[in-house]
């Protein structure tokens, strides 16, 4: 198995108010920490989705382009508390090479954690090979 350099991605309180600019989501659990810890949270959360993007785009990264990715899903395993300050919280993951086929596509196994918890599970891509 061949393990692929890990990708660190910081998220802080202003890239979740960019993200929501760009997405619509302005679920109060995104941007206020009395509402967010009023429904059992830890405090304001990123979003799900911001937090697939970033292991997509260590995808991506280790794929070598945008468009060699043929498949890619997450289950979201836990939330990502990002607190209200200007260090915000960092974002680990890693990828392993898990086998190739015939037709030169590769299966990455990947685990996204933030501060040793995994954030999601079941993380997986397929990838075209790129050619050089």
């Amino acid at each position: 198995m061949e393990e692929l350099p890990t990708q660190t991605y910081r998220v802080t309180r202003a890239d979740l108010v960019r993200y929501a600019g760009a997405s619509g989501d302005f679920n109060v659990i995104h941007w206020s920490d009395r509402l967010a810890t009023k429904v059992g949270l830890p405090g304001v959360i990123a979003h799900g989705m911001l937090t697939m993007a970033l292991a997509g785009r260590a995808v991506t990264t280790w794929a070598g382009a945008g468009d060699a990715v043929v498949e890619f899903s997450v289950r979201f395993s836990r939330p990502v508390p990002v607190p209200d300050d200007d260090e915000g919280t960092e974002i680990e993951v890693k990828g392993v090479i898990k086998g190739e086929t015939e037709g030169g596509l590769t299966q990455i196994d990947i685990t996204a954690t933030c501060h040793g918890d995994k954030v999601l599970s079941q993380a997986r891509a397929i990838v075209r090979r790129q050619r050089a």
